[in-house]
């Protein structure tokens, strides 16, 4: 009987995994479902080593097909704070199963949101969300991403981290949109490596960097296309001593960037 329940149980586990990472776009979870799942993930991962799978398959599918293409699209960029004190505090290999989790939980968070899951770079996760065919859902959407993001990490993530005493994750968030070229490096159409190249990488890298922890910033261009609602839980950012310097290509005046309150 035990084995039969375990087996049910490790099955449902796999179906909200498989929702989560659903190529169907309609398919959603509320959020107390992901908190929840997301627990029993990090719980697996740092008792028994949980594996994830296909997070960025999807993506390099589309680039694949789009090489060389100019496309609109949000790029978000999630960077996890605190990682060199946590190198002091902790095992190595602990360490890594806490970045390697919370690296694909925020992937799951990406692929849920409907946008596609670029790359893992150190301690920090890209995504984007094609804005082709309707700028402010993608807009919408990339947000939403950033704010159930930082809930899946402090009521997913971390109160299982707490019962280790590991120290509570934090995260900064930086968001922006434009058009980006897909580059391919090599001509070998099914293996060279594909990228994103292009001004909303680069400034949703710098947004990213001028965050503090768990702190969502958005630049202009995304601000402008998100819901009205939505707007009135941003606020623009007054710089301090020329400490933002990135100027708008189309105005020339300095890019706003604004910060999510709540």
């Amino acid at each position: 009987m035990h084995n039969n329940s375990s087996h049910q149980n490790k099955s449902s586990d796999f179906k909200i995994v498989d929702m989560l990472l659903s190529k169907n776009k309609e398919i959603t979870v509320d959020s107390e479902t992901m908190i929840l799942e997301t627990q029993k993930r990090v719980w697996g991962a740092l008792k028994k080593g949980y594996e994830y799978s296909g997070m960025i398959d999807e993506s390099d599918k589309f680039l694949r097909k789009n090489v060389f293409s100019k496309l609109d699209m949000v790029v978000l960029y999630v960077d996890l704070v605190g990682s060199t004190t946590m190198t002091l505090e902790m095992p190595e290999e602990k360490i890594a199963i806490i970045v390697s989790s919370f690296s694909q939980e925020m992937a799951a968070v990406i692929r849920q949101h409907h946008g596609y899951v670029l790359k893992f770079v150190g301690d920090a996760v890209i995504g984007y969300f094609v804005a082709e065919s309707n700028a402010l859902l993608a807009a919408d959407n990339a947000v939403n991403c950033a704010k159930s993001m930082i809930t899946v990490i402090q009521k997913g993530i971390n109160p299982i981290l707490n019962q280790y005493d590991y120290p509570d994750l934090m995260v900064k968030i930086g968001v922006d949109f434009g058009q980006n070229i897909v580059v391919r490096y090599g001509a070998d159409q099914d293996n060279s490596h594909v990228d994103l190249m292009g001004p909303a990488m680069n400034i949703a890298a710098k947004i990213q960097n001028f965050a503090k922890p768990n702190q969502i910033l958005v630049g202009d261009d995304v601000y402008q296309r998100i819901h009205p609602k939505l707007q009135k839980s941003f606020f623009q950012i007054v710089w301090k001593n020329n400490e933002w310097k990135y100027r708008s290509r189309l105005t020339g005046e300095l890019y706003k960037v604004y910060e999510y309150k709540g």
